[in-house]
């Protein structure tokens, strides 16, 4: 491996954080010289066909960006959403991944996941890119997670939801007008009604 190669993948993968090999075959990099790397020990591979430098400290949302990365169609919802937005003192030991209804259920294998099924409407609905470790990573919004964690109480507990709505407000992360259209596009308006108008 020429100097060269290993000097821009090293550059690479410590400016994206985590890369495939196809991200430096698109850069004009063979894989051939990322797994040489792997075998000196500079970079190792964190899961299916995703690696990183050695030498590199995780963040808070690592987990995220992995996921981003193996499945960049998902969309982070829920209680890995609402720990995000650093609206619940929730701990989430997995993280939860949004997907089309009719979508298969990604293989992601680095971390622990679970899926929720949107239908067309809902899954393209409040859908925000943030940046984690060089990763564009999907994440609902503070909204639309809000009246996720309603419509979904069944799964996470309706007093997760109820702290969600009021750090929501109260934090001033949205507005009432935004968590009412998507409580209705999620149909739970009328049970989310009571809650909003007595911290609203």
């Amino acid at each position: 491996m020429t100097q060269s190669y290993r000097t821009r993948i090293i550059q690479i993968v410590r400016r994206e954080r985590i890369v495939r090999p196809r991200d430096l075959e698109a850069k004009g990099i063979p894989r051939e010289h990322l797994l040489r790397l792997m075998r000196q020990g500079i970079v190792h591979r964190t899961g299916r066909g995703v690696y990183e430098l050695a030498d590199l400290s995780p963040t808070e949302h690592h987990s995220l960006a992995v996921v981003a990365k193996e499945t960049p169609n998902a969309v982070i919802c829920l209680l890995s959403a609402l720990r995000f937005h650093d609206l619940t003192t929730q701990h989430p030991a997995e993280v939860w991944v949004g997907i089309h209804v009719r979508a298969r259920r990604p293989k992601i294998s680095t971390v622990r996941f679970r899926t929720v099924r949107y239908s067309e409407a809902t899954f393209k609905s409040g859908v925000g890119i943030h940046r984690v470790e060089g990763v564009p990573v999907k994440v609902f919004s503070v909204a639309k997670t809000v009246a996720d964690c309603f419509k979904y109480r069944r799964k996470i507990g309706l007093d997760v939801a109820i702290e969600a709505l009021r750090e929501a407000l109260g934090g001033r992360r949205a507005t009432v007008a935004e968590i009412t259209r998507q409580a209705q596009m999620n149909r739970v308006w009328r049970m989310m009604r009571p809650y909003l108008e007595a911290l609203a």
